[in-house]
């Protein structure tokens, strides 16, 4: 059952948000006769959808290593751009001008970034590889890229097949 349906049903006062107060109101919500139930995904629904939080964890990961490195260069007067790419160039461009232990925190920092990359690109080629033609469909209708349609045709289908949207 979808949390939202919930809501509705918590009791809240002085006994406030427990788990007693939750499962009552799970109860509760349970015996109406017009509640929606979310399906039970199958294991290679599971499969595929860990496959791109994965995938999205390493792109959060590489984020944030490149912030680092802007923090880094920052703490000495360097200031870098924005851009990934900006800042990949110009840390290997000022690594020699570090001192030696700035050196090779960044220089770790930015083998980091490649390898956190080269993983995300894995996940990438695994959902690329068992995309199905259904989900072209639905990249159309919702105007996604092929990991985002296979992660959203997974996540909405109730049986891992294809499924239809319409605007």
């Amino acid at each position: 059952m979808a949390p939202k349906f919930v809501i509705p049903y918590l009791l809240s006062g002085r006994r406030g948000k427990n788990d007693a107060a939750d499962a009552a109101a799970i109860c509760e919500a349970v015996i109406r006769p017009n509640m929606r139930f979310v399906p039970i995904k199958s294991i290679e629904q599971q499969g595929q959808l860990m496959v791109h939080r994965a995938r999205q964890g390493f792109v959060e990961q590489r984020t944030a290593t490149f912030n680092r490195i802007r923090d880094l260069h920052s703490e000495l007067g360097i200031v870098l751009a924005l851009k990934p790419a900006v800042v990949r160039r110009e840390a290997m461009a000022r690594l020699e001008d570090l001192p030696d232990w700035a050196n090779t925190v960044v220089g770790d920092l930015l083998s980091e970034v490649t390898n956190c990359w080269l993983r995300r690109n894995e996940c990438a080629c695994k959902q690329a590889n068992s995309c199905e033609g259904g989900e072209k469909g639905l990249r159309a209708t919702q105007k996604q890229g092929p990991v985002a349609g296979k992660m959203a045709a997974f996540a909405l289908s109730a049986n891992g097949g294809p499924i239809a949207l319409t605007n």
